[in-house]
């Protein structure tokens, strides 16, 4: 069952390159070894030639092995969407994180508390306040006001980074980096878990959807979908091919696509069925922010009829 002539691993190789083009990044990463003869073998090769990283052709590699065994036949027409195949535990879990809405709409985030206070008054209902700074104690005196912005209004509000600074002062929630949530030591998730705040993980790929799986977070954040220029992205924009596979694989989460996301770009994302898109520049750029809030907001809302 998992043996495969060289004729069979061309052939299956050909055809998953070919029936999931859409998936396919333009700097594609080729494998000139020789044929393998074995299903992972196949597939990683085929992955890799799509322009999956190595660690992601990996983890397909392996789900597609787990897929054949489970179901008695390779099938390279069979993307690979089942959360058993990937290793993933069954749901409810007990070390799950507070849970979130699974349509959290329009998601902006935001420099400082007075972004974060003027869109919650603008009806926003996901915001995230992303505060760049060293001094400790600017870092608290920001993540309260901003908490303090959103009190009596709808929105829900997620800290970045400063996870002890959203604890002390009562956030929604945080969201953090693959780098960010496997620095903390365990006490410290836990006391994540404990404060009952919602956790938010940022994800790129395969390989970081497993690991941000690990922690049972409260949602997960999809992307880059398209190239941005507001942070340095260690892998590719992901295109809206690989985000409608990745949200097919985790849709027990609530799902935030991000990444160079504007009006024009809405439809296509939002057809890939997360239930949030987030923004930066479509907010804090535009001429009008209180106005492109209420449209992108509208626009999300008709779409997932929210």
């Amino acid at each position: 069952m998992n043996a495969l002539s060289p004729e069979q691993a061309a052939q299956a190789i050909q055809t998953i390159c070919t029936k999931y083009a859409a998936l396919a990044l333009p700097a594609a990463l080729a494998d000139e070894r020789a044929c393998p003869d074995n299903v992972e073998g196949a597939v990683r090769q085929a992955c890799l030639r799509l322009g999956f990283v190595p660690i992601d052709a990996d983890c397909l590699a392996a789900a597609w092995q787990r897929q054949t065994a489970r179901t008695g036949q390779f099938n390279p027409r069979a993307w690979p969407s089942d959360p058993q195949d990937f290793g993933m535990a069954p749901w409810p879990r007990t070390n799950a994180f507070a849970p979130c809405p699974q349509h959290l709409g329009l998601y902006a985030v935001l420099p400082d508390a007075a972004w974060v206070g003027r869109m919650a008054r603008a009806g926003v209902p996901t915001l995230q306040l992303r505060f760049k700074s060293d001094d400790e104690s600017a870092i608290k005196r920001e993540v309260t006001a901003a908490v303090q912005s959103v009190q009596d209004t709808g929105s829900l509000l997620f800290i970045n980074d400063h996870w002890q600074a959203a604890i002390d002062a009562g956030a929604y929630g945080v969201h953090l980096g693959q780098e960010d949530i496997e620095a903390l030591r365990p006490h410290e998730v836990q006391a994540l878990r404990d404060a009952g705040l919602r956790l938010g993980l940022s994800t790129h790929g395969y390989a970081e959807m497993m690991r941000a799986d690990r922690h049972s977070p409260s949602y997960l954040a999809l992307g880059a979908v398209f190239p941005t220029t507001l942070k340095r992205m260690a892998t590719a924009a992901q295109g809206t091919g690989r985000l409608q596979a990745y949200a097919q694989l985790m849709q027990a989460y609530p799902l935030v696509a991000i990444g160079g996301i504007d009006p024009s770009r809405m439809p296509e994302v939002l057809a890939s069925a997360v239930g949030s898109v987030a923004v930066v520049r479509a907010i804090i750029g535009a001429d009008h922010p209180e106005q492109a809030a209420r449209e992108l907001s509208e626009q999300i809302a008709s779409r997932l009829r929210i």
